[in-house]
């Protein structure tokens, strides 16, 4: 019984809230400019709402116009960056050992003294892969300055045993002292 009841209910309720009217949208004022562009406008009147057929719904009676202006900061952290390439060619002959400098140029200068470490992928390598290391970077690991110019390359020729020209990729990072 209670059941029907309910049913019932729910029934006569979807029967008078289905005739309901549509809302009708309200629109904020514009202000049309010389060149036909329109910018939204603060309201100043009241406003007198009508429905479809020309009715009047209501009126809504303007309570406060206030204009709010905000000021934002926005601070924007750039890291460091390595901005420079660097390719190495060398000839080497026989037994000639080779000090090669080299300078890696970053985006800014460090806001930190011996915090920035400047790593490589690899600082000793076997160029011609016989097995034996022959080459070496050496480096100082702080970056203090925009240009770093300490950075060497050195070529042990008694350890290159093929002859030929090879080539190497090393990756360079920047670390944060911690």
């Amino acid at each position: 019984m209670s059941r029907r009841v309910i049913l019932i209910i729910i029934i006569f309720f979807n029967f008078i809230f289905s005739f309901s009217e549509d809302k009708i949208e309200v629109y904020p004022p514009y202000l049309e400019l010389e060149d036909g562009m329109k910018i939204p406008q603060l309201p100043t009147d009241d406003l007198t709402e009508v429905d479809l057929q020309g009715n009047i719904i209501g009126k809504r009676e303007l309570e406060k116009n206030t204009t709010v202006y905000l000021e934002s900061r926005v601070n924007v952290f750039v890291p460091l960056e390595i901005i420079s390439d660097i390719d190495i060619e060398a000839i080497i002959l026989d037994n000639q050992k080779l000090k090669i400098p080299f300078e890696v140029e970053f985006n800014k200068v460090p806001e930190k003294k011996d915090y920035y470490k400047l790593c490589y992928s690899e600082t000793e390598i076997d160029i011609d892969q016989d097995g034996k290391t022959d080459t070496f970077i050496y480096s100082s690991p702080f970056i203090n300055t925009k240009i770093k110019t300490d950075n060497i390359l050195y070529i042990d020729g008694e350890n290159i045993s093929k002859e030929g020209t090879f080539k190497k990729k090393v990756y360079m990072t920047i670390e944060i002292k911690e």
